[in-house]
């Protein structure tokens, strides 16, 4: 029997795993070679991922690891990701095809009449949410309202990094409480709780963290007051946009419309997108008057559109799978890396060492949402984050006697939260990539992700939200 028929389980048990200290040193070489090519170098992300990636195969291959076993490793780790690469590319599409429908564009021509620069972040906040809500994935919220927002944001000339920080804010706080969430079900299954058992556990911490966040952004949305746009500004701006577009929202928002009854309906993300890309194509060219052969190469890449005002065209020629390539092609070595880090044992020896000294409860908590943010770092990916984390942390849950719809939560707090904030994760490479925002830009100012685990962790001091303990 050779490498290729063994499995990756089998592989691991017949190598040693590496110790602590080792653990600890390979990932620290890990952050210090990210850290220092993005902050001081200010070099490639792409090529310190694949940096990485040779530092960590070298430190596995001392554990006696083959080759052939190390690309298993990162094969593996990209299988496991695979339904997010496919979201990738159909985001890319979507986002395409409703710049062809004129869905994003009626959505924009209509929005600069209600939104108010005063409360325009907060507006923005709470309709992410509730899209995400409704869908249950963060990523077309970005991809649909997230666009149209910036576009907004950007023509009131209020910072596209808070822009971006509010819509982050609200698209990830409703893709966390939707039952019809991936990561949602995910985080439920995995820690053994049942699904609204483990959404009631979230509303502890998430409803006062979602207040706080509101109260912010009320404050900071009051400086562009005198933001408004002027009246003739708005009209050469809707002017340009009836010129390209046919407007009726009762045709051009089907697309969309038709994405969020699929979602509801809990079809699978992969169907409710790829209806509508039908059903906006549709659109684009009966109602529209487009190409077909145009519409159809736009959704390889869609090109900027001509109605003469430059950061209009340039927001509706977005989209595409082109667009895609630099998050996809970044994602791709993240998982390949955190695929050897897993199955080497990295990540696993380094927090069972930890969870091995665990006294407390409140420490408990706080070592799980931490370890959901290195579990990010590692592996790129949340839901490889949110399944190894309750594996490891379960025992320790059961040991307290707590709720497991503790363990979900606080698993779901340090993974689903924070991987928006990680320039090499899936979530992050695509939040950038769609709202044209680098990551570290909009992560001071997505505050839920930031408040959310911090008040989940006094919480736990203070011995609020931890639910009646399992009898």
């Amino acid at each position: 029997m050779t490498e290729q028929d063994v499995s990756i389980d089998e592989l691991s048990i017949a190598c040693r795993l590496p110790s602590f200290f080792h653990a600890v040193f390979c990932f620290s070489g890990v952050l210090l070679l990210i850290s220092l090519g993005l902050f001081v170098w200010q070099a490639s992300l792409h090529a310190l991922i694949f940096l990485a990636l040779i530092w960590v195969s070298i430190q596995t291959r001392g554990l006696g690891y083959s080759f052939v076993a190390i690309r298993r490793m990162m094969d593996a780790g990209i299988t496991k990701a695979l339904p997010a690469i496919y979201i990738f590319l159909l985001i890319g599409m979507v986002i395409a095809s409703f710049m062809q429908s004129g869905t994003i564009a009626s959505l924009l021509y209509y929005g600069l009449d209600w939104l108010n620069p005063s409360i325009f972040l907060v507006v923005g906040f709470v309709l992410c949410g509730l899209m995400s809500i409704a869908t249950g994935t963060s990523w077309g919220t970005v991809g649909t309202v997230g666009i149209v927002l910036i576009g907004i944001g950007d023509a009131m000339s209020i910072p596209l990094p808070l822009v971006a920080g509010a819509i982050v804010s609200g698209a990830t706080f409703g893709d966390k409480l939707s039952p019809i969430s991936d990561t949602t079900n995910l985080a439920a299954m995995s820690a053994g709780t049942s699904l609204y058992r483990h959404i009631g556990s979230m509303l502890y911490t998430s409803m006062p963290t979602f207040i706080i966040v509101l109260i912010i952004f009320t404050i900071w949305g009051m400086q562009y007051d005198r933001n408004a746009l002027p009246e003739n500004y708005i009209n050469e701006i809707r002017d340009a946009l009836a010129d390209a577009y046919q407007l009726d929202l009762w045709v051009t928002l089907l697309p969309l419309l038709l994405m969020l009854g699929l979602s509801i309906q809990r079809y699978a993300a992969e169907v409710s997108m790829s209806c509508s890309i039908l059903l906006a194509m549709l659109i684009a060219v009966v109602y529209q008057g487009r190409d077909g052969v145009d519409v159809i190469n736009a959704l390889w890449i869609n090109l900027p559109e001509t109605t003469g005002i430059e950061s209009i065209d340039t927001l509706l020629g977005r989209g595409g799978i082109y667009s895609m390539a630099w998050t996809l092609l970044l994602s791709i070595l993240a998982l390949a890396l955190g695929g050897i880090m897993h199955h080497a044992g990295f990540l696993r020896v380094l927090l069972l060492q930890i969870i091995s000294r665990i006294q407390r409860i409140s420490t408990l908590i706080f070592t799980t949402i931490a370890a959901g943010f290195l579990g990010n770092i590692a592996m790129g990916e949340a839901y490889i984050s949110i399944i190894l984390n309750c594996q490891l942390f379960k025992g320790a849950y059961q040991e307290k006697e707590l709720d497991p719809a503790i363990l979900s939560r606080s698993v779901e707090e340090g993974s689903t939260l924070t991987t928006g904030l990680i320039p090499w994760t899936t979530a992050g490479t695509f939040y950038a990539a769609t709202l044209g925002v680098p990551t570290l830009d909009y992560a001071g100012y997505a505050l839920l992700n930031l408040l959310n685990p911090l008040v989940s962790i006094v919480m736990a001091i203070l011995g609020i939200g931890l639910l009646q303990k399992m009898r």
